[in-house]
């Protein structure tokens, strides 16, 4: 049985740990050739090891997302490790979570925009037009439900937002070439980036309708699916994976807590 990914070339940024292991895992084991791309070499190069031992391909590759040189040099590597490029996924994001924008320093916003939104709009100009030397492409850019709701983290969720303009500007561009753009945003997902956000997390499990925090292996899949010639008709999309937070959230609230007495008028 062919592998849903065979002959796939991808490459996945903030690959290291967290969502983006869990994505280079997946697609590796789905047949695609991966290069790692992360600041984090230790841990990325340990990945790559990993999943070599596993007998699928992948390498290792430093990039930092927001220096426009770092990405020629990534995709200048896998063009010529590989041989093209069929699959990019701008995985690699920070949060700020900071409840107010009056204690956001300009270094702050500054570096969120950097690291978020224009790593995003660099890997879109660097691997486009090698996506369309190698006759098709699936690019996959990671929002977050902040870019689709009201959310007190201002210069992250600014970014979030901004992912979704790019995602459909470039969808719109790059049809020709058969490149496809789509974006993903999870909900709450266990990664580094939650790190002693207990309450948060707490807080986000109790508004979230399937009442937990999701799991990285939990929001790969769905980026495969993108990434895969199954999702060949599907571009310029926003796919909300959240566990029902922003579709029926609150209202399930407003229902748990209009039924907790008995003789509830609804």
């Amino acid at each position: 049985m062919k592998l849903r990914l065979e002959d796939k070339i991808a490459l996945i940024t903030g690959a290291s740990r967290g969502q983006g292991e869990a994505e280079a895992r997946l697609f590796a084991s789905e047949g695609a050739k991966v290069l790692i791309c992360d600041i984090l070499d230790d841990k990325g190069q340990d990945l790559a090891e990993d999943i070599r031992s596993d007998g699928h391909i992948a390498e290792y590759f430093h990039l930092d997302v927001s220096n426009e040189e770092d990405w020629q040099n990534a995709i200048n590597y896998i063009s010529k490790k590989f041989g093209g490029l069929n699959v990019l996924v701008n995985n690699a994001g920070i949060g700020l979570r900071k409840p107010s924008i009056l204690d956001i320093s300009a270094e702050e916003w500054q570096k969120v925009l950097d690291i978020n939104l224009t790593g995003t709009f660099f890997g879109i100009k660097t691997a486009a037009p090698v996506m369309k030397d190698s006759g098709s492409g699936s690019i996959i850019n990671i929002g977050s439900i902040a870019g689709t709701t009201g959310h007190f983290a201002t210069a992250y969720t600014a970014t979030k937002w901004g992912i979704r303009g790019l995602t459909k500007s470039a969808a719109l561009e790059f049809a020709s070439w058969n490149i496809r753009v789509n974006a993903v945003h999870p909900g709450i997902v266990d990664t580094a980036i939650l790190e002693g956000s207990d309450d948060f997390k707490e807080a986000m499990s109790w508004m979230t309708p399937l009442g937990r925090v999701a799991g990285p292996e939990e929001i790969s899949p769905v980026v495969m699916f993108l990434a895969s010639d199954e999702a060949s008709f599907v571009t310029g999309i926003d796919m909300i994976v959240d566990g029902g937070f922003t579709g029926t959230g609150a209202f399930r609230q407003v229902f748990l807590r209009a039924m907790a007495q008995p003789g509830s008028k609804l």
